[in-house]
């Protein structure tokens, strides 16, 4: 029984963290210390420094109050189906919830010693406007945090507000550095700062304004690594082979990389000898990531889910989706970007098809569901729209939203399966709101089906572009109707016949 073993912490792990706190990050999930974390670790076993890691939850207090418990350890399970690793960072020196602790996040955000703030609060965690990507000034909590009568809630507040507070106090320079999946995401991040700055009383916008233009850089940075949520398994899996008991562990594949522009303003860790990779344009890699293992990855968990399928590897074994993840992936995803110089193709879309196949890994399809409408904005509309200029139909990318669609907001009467009803999406309930007034027109239910649609676009799920082409939303709806009437099987069959009728990209 692993309740019977002594608990993980300083006294069963001989590696010590650092001594100082370097960075701050946001976001205190799975994904962070599974990936920048053991980055960190690794490039601090190389070159040591000040560059201890003080993690910030933002509401749920379970993991920061575990790694209290566990003097700041918590283990690494990389697993494979023919190997599994398990390791301790050691690299983090306290543990905060910013719902709880506001004004200690603040200080933190604001202390001198604190040269690089990191964040990984997923692409809803920004706050900005899907039509605009500007800061969304309609939501209650930018309003709030911009009013500054309480503590602030969004990501983008907490990080102002503690800029603020450091310009204020000393005006050391700082790095802000976005881990999250979104486009350009240092620059994003940079935008909705300004912002969030331009839009406060004058005295206060004024005397920040000019520090941030002069003290703070957004370099822009890819990160990949497939992370699931933890279970008991991995518990046992750190039990086994440590002895120890640990509450928090996290799996991950073998696999990690991350790359980063090189512009800090007050120093970094030797990330490079901890794997990172340094370049001065990030934006081929982050959008070889987020298309053809991102947009792809979606794909395969809504086929997958709408199948039946708990997991990735479930889903990827089933020969339609395997199709139809390698159809999206080469004839509509890869002709959208540049792949860069020093990437294989071949090798790597290879590497893909493995990380997705690992079943030891077990990545649930409504974990990598979740937030479609989010995600999908990122990955979607600039592929679609360069072979819709081009007179092609990218029937694979109808397919990834219709299957989405499928999924969150299923039309009257069709089940998605428990699956897919599992998924966590911040439009859910206004894609619902938009199906019911679509199933209650007096049209059949094709027309229904292309009135939601329609209805759909015009929200600014993926922006405005592809309501300029209403045969894309045609299509999603067909695609929808074949999942509703014969299943995502049929539906990914119909794409590919389909897809092999367009005219080839070109160049």
């Amino acid at each position: 029984m692993t309740t019977a073993l002594p608990r993980l912490g300083a006294g069963t792990v001989a590696a010590k963290p650092p001594a100082e706190t370097g960075l701050v990050h946001l976001g205190l999930g799975n994904f962070h210390r599974a990936h920048q974390a053991v980055h960190t670790a690794a490039a601090l076993a190389h070159t040591e420094g000040p560059w201890g890691i003080l993690g910030v939850a933002s509401r749920s207090a379970g993991v920061a109050r575990a790694l209290r418990e566990q003097d700041m350890r918590y283990a690494v399970v990389e697993i494979s189906p023919e190997h599994t690793e398990v390791t301790v960072p050691s690299v983090h020196t306290g543990a905060l919830v910013a719902a709880a602790q506001p004004d200690e996040v603040l200080d933190a955000l604001a202390a001198p010693g604190t040269a690089v703030i990191t964040m990984t609060v997923t692409e809803h965690g920004y706050t900005f406007s899907p039509r605009t990507h500007g800061l969304d000034f309609d939501a209650p909590a930018v309003r709030s945090d911009l009013r500054g009568d309480a503590p602030p809630r969004t990501t983008i507040g907490q990080i102002v507000r503690g800029l603020q507070r450091r310009q204020r106090t000393h005006a050391t320079p700082v790095t802000v550095l976005s881990c999250d999946n979104l486009v350009a995401n240092g620059a994003q991040t940079e935008r909705l700062v300004h912002e969030f700055a331009q839009a406060l009383p004058a005295a206060e916008r004024d005397a920040l304004t000019p520090w941030l233009e002069r003290s703070v850089t957004f370099p822009n940075s890819m990160v990949d690594r497939i992370v699931p949520a933890t279970t008991d398994v991995y518990r046992e899996a750190v039990a086994a082979r440590l002895g120890v008991r640990d509450a928090v562990p996290v799996p991950a594949e073998p696999f990690s990389m991350w790359v980063m522009e090189d512009r800090f303003a007050a120093g970094r860790p030797r990330w490079e000898h901890g794997g990172a990779l340094f370049t001065a344009d990030v934006e081929p890699y982050e959008l070889l990531k987020l298309r053809l293992l991102n947009g792809t990855h979606s794909l395969i968990a809504y086929l997958g889910a709408l199948d039946g399928r708990a997991t990735v590897p479930e889903s990827i074994g089933r020969p339609f989706v395997a199709e139809a993840a390698r159809g999206v992936l080469r004839g509509e995803y890869l002709p959208s970007l540049t792949v860069p110089d020093d990437i294989d193709l071949d090798a790597y879309v290879g590497q893909l098809f493995e990380r997705w196949a690992n079943t030891a890994l077990g990545h649930r399809t409504q974990q990598v569901g979740s937030d479609g409408s989010v995600k999908l904005r990122q990955r979607v509309p600039e592929p679609a729209l360069l072979h819709l200029r081009a007179g092609r139909m990218p029937h694979r990318l109808a397919l990834t939203v219709a299957a989405y669609l499928c999924c969150v907001a299923p039309p009257e009467g069709f089940s998605p399966g428990p699956h897919a009803a599992a998924m966590v999406d911040p439009a859910r309930g206004t894609l619902a709101a938009i199906a019911a007034r679509a199933a209650t027109a007096p049209a059949a239910s094709g027309a229904s089906r292309a009135a939601f649609v329609e209805a759909v676009l015009d929200s600014g799920l993926l922006g405005d572009g592809l309501t300029e082409y209403p045969s894309f939303g045609g299509r999603i709806a067909e695609l929808i109707d074949v999942i509703v009437r014969f299943g995502p099987g049929a539906a990914a069959d119909e794409a590919a016949r389909a897809a092999e009728c367009e005219p080839q990209p070109t160049g």
